[in-house]
């Protein structure tokens, strides 16, 4: 038996991971197990920033932003992690700057920021009683908060952190597969992996385990997520009976590449570009008059599609216009700064943007706008965790001893029903950290629990099971039906009716699942075999998602039912808690959402009271 025992495993090398093993390393062995070589993983496609009220251009607080988080969310998010993740957002920038991370900076030195979509503050000028529509009658305005590197802000991150984890002493186990959580007596006590090159089972031994395993965008056709996001670390957890919190809010960012969904950053808006349909006009000053562009990412995309549906798509075909060339930044005057800007200056801060419009485009920004429409992106639930990254075994507030999650994979519910650009990678570099301290702590107060008698076996039996059977229905045309439905049926716009039909396609998909085999019989990197794993990862968690999404019956960031439009906090006020029910189908139980409560004129009233949400 290939046997490992280290004090804390992290499965994922991505941004959180690795900053959990950072932090875990400095008190304890630690080790990352990874399907990927780290610095591939998905934190480095993230392009424009990382927010965090610097105050470095103008004036911002933590609470500005702890504001724009929960309106942000819908108000779904829990106000006390949202608080912690905004407060310590700033000292993580700083960390990360004494790393090395190469941010951009001031002409003075300083981290330099831009803005991004919802990210905002008190407009000094605001006067209640000016005219509609004009710069006084805006209660809040678009604040400069994304500390960024170009628009290559999470690959410096992933490469920073990496370093630093080498630098600490962190042992690396690159593309070895997690394939099963050992779960005993209620206690996470390690992981089942298959090392990819060899094809062998290991056993890895542990007092506690992180799950940083990523997202799972690939459960749809028009994706931004690499190929590797097929959420292996929840789908796990799903079938060990755990509960998945809020599956239903999966955000869907406005500015993919048309039919290939690769991502063109937010900041191509911060930084001015302004989105057209198909008659040149400029759309959002319908749908969110006072921040246009700058308005949420649900808001955005939810406009594309209406624009779409009306007709005024470009050409009558699915997809508008985003237009970053300078002479149209300085035609709206929607530059960071106000000032007009130069071909030079819009390549300077987005050149990755630029060259991907240039190599899957063939379409040069700098003359041309762009072709875009919505893409799925991320999401916002996930593995339920507390503020320290244990993970829930119930709605109830109970945890399950030595199991934590952090990043895309975890749902710690500081985006809610909508996640605001730029708080992914605080989101990661926060709550990875304090995942990563108190595994610490746990392992200085616990001993190796015993694990069973030959952990692998239930994993080789599995796996021998699905080598010996016949190739039959080819699992690429599962994968694709998969991919198909949720798009139609469970993408920006749902009904009952469409999550029905998506319910029951999956259903079929996963009775034929059952009876897929893999073309290659072999043991060394056998890709096929993985891939076929990992479609059984996504469609759980379409199950789990299309479940969420047909029982919330109103309207609510990211979730938008057409057959419910209006948000219903009476009824819906709470996170959904999915999990496998005894009979094989699956069960929604709801949680609290956190609130904080202040004292106001001598009675406790919710410092962040409910609101309509517009921009």
């Amino acid at each position: 038996m290939n046997y490992h025992r280290f004090d804390n495993i992290i499965v994922g090398a991505g941004g959180a991971g690795m900053m959990a093993a950072l932090e875990s390393s400095k008190r304890v062995g630690t080790a990352v197990v990874s399907k990927l070589y780290p610095v591939r993983s998905h934190t480095g496609a993230a392009q424009g920033g990382i927010a965090a009220a610097l105050s470095n251009l103008e004036s911002d607080s933590w609470e500005n932003h702890a504001y724009d988080t929960i309106k942000g969310g819908d108000f779904m998010v829990d106000q006390t992690a949202a608080e912690i993740l905004c407060r310590e957002a700033v000292d993580a920038i700083y960390d990360l700057e004494h790393m090395g991370l190469p941010f951009d900076r001031t002409a003075d030195g300083r981290i330099s920021q831009r803005r991004f979509g919802g990210h905002t503050k008190p407009n000094p000028k605001y006067d209640p009683s000016a005219a509609p529509g004009t710069e006084a009658a805006k209660p809040r305005v678009p604040v400069m908060r994304a500390c960024h590197a170009a628009d290559r802000t999470g690959h410096m991150i992933l490469q920073t952190l990496y370093q630093q984890c080498i630098k600490q002493g962190v042992t690396f186990f690159d593309e070895f597969h997690m394939l099963d959580l050992i779960i005993e007596d209620g206690e996470c006590r390690g992981i089942v992996a298959i090392e990819i090159a060899t094809g062998q089972l290991h056993t890895f031994h542990a007092k506690s385990v992180l799950l940083a395993t990523g997202g799972f965008g690939r459960m749809f056709k028009v994706s931004s997520n690499a190929y590797a996001l097929t959420g292996d670390g929840p789908a796990i957890a799903y079938r060990h009976g755990l509960p998945l919190e809020d599956m239903e809010f999966y955000q869907f960012h406005p500015t993919g590449i048309y039919r290939l969904g690769i991502l063109l950053s937010e900041a191509c808006r911060g930084d001015g570009g302004v989105m057209f349909n198909g008659k040149g006009e400029r759309f959002m000053e319908t749908y969110a008059p006072n921040l246009k562009d700058l308005a949420s990412r649900d808001v955005c995309s939810r406009s594309i599609y209406q624009e779409v549906r009306a007709g005024r798509g470009v050409d009558g075909k699915d997809f508008v216009h985003l237009d970053i060339r300078a002479q149209t930044i300085n035609r709206y005057k929607t530059s960071p700064t106000g000032h007009d800007v130069d071909d030079a200056w819009v390549e300077r801060r987005l050149p990755d943007i630029i060259e991907f419009a240039r190599t899957y485009l063939g379409v040069d920004p700098i003359k041309e706008p762009m072709p875009i429409q919505p893409t799925a992106h991320y999401a916002m639930g996930g593995v339920p965790t507390d503020i320290h990254g244990r993970v829930r075994s119930n709605a109830s507030g109970g945890i399950v001893k030595g199991l934590y999650a952090a990043g895309e994979s975890a749902c710690v519910s500081v985006h809610g029903a909508n996640r605001l650009g730029t708080n992914s990678l605080v989101d990661l570099v926060v709550y990875g950290k304090r995942a990563g301290r108190h595994m610490a702590e746990h392992a200085h107060s616990v001993n190796f629990g015993e694990l069973p008698p030959n952990p692998e076996a239930p994993t080789r039996a599995a796996i021998d099971a699905l080598l010996s059977r016949p190739r039959s229905e080819p699992w690429v045309k599962i994968r694709d039906e998969m991919q198909s439905t949720m798009m139609d049926n469970c993408g920006v716009y749902r009904t009952a009716e469409t999550l029905e039909k998506a319910k029951s396609d999956i259903a079929r998909l996963k009775e034929a699942y059952s009876r897929v085999g893999v073309q290659d019989k072999g043991s060394i990197f056998n890709t096929g075999l993985l891939e076929v794993l990992e479609l059984g990862c996504l469609l759980d968690l379409a199950e789990a998602t299309v479940a969420s999404a047909l029982a919330r019956r109103e309207s609510r960031g990211g979730h938008s039912r057409e057959d419910f439009p209006d948000r219903n906090d009476v009824d819906f006020f709470a996170h959904s808690m999915v999990s496998q029910a005894p009979d094989g189908g699956t069960k929604v139980d709801y949680m609290p959402v956190d609130i904080i409560y202040v004292e106001k004129d001598g009675q406790q009233v919710s410092k962040y009271p409910l609101e309509i949400r517009k921009y």
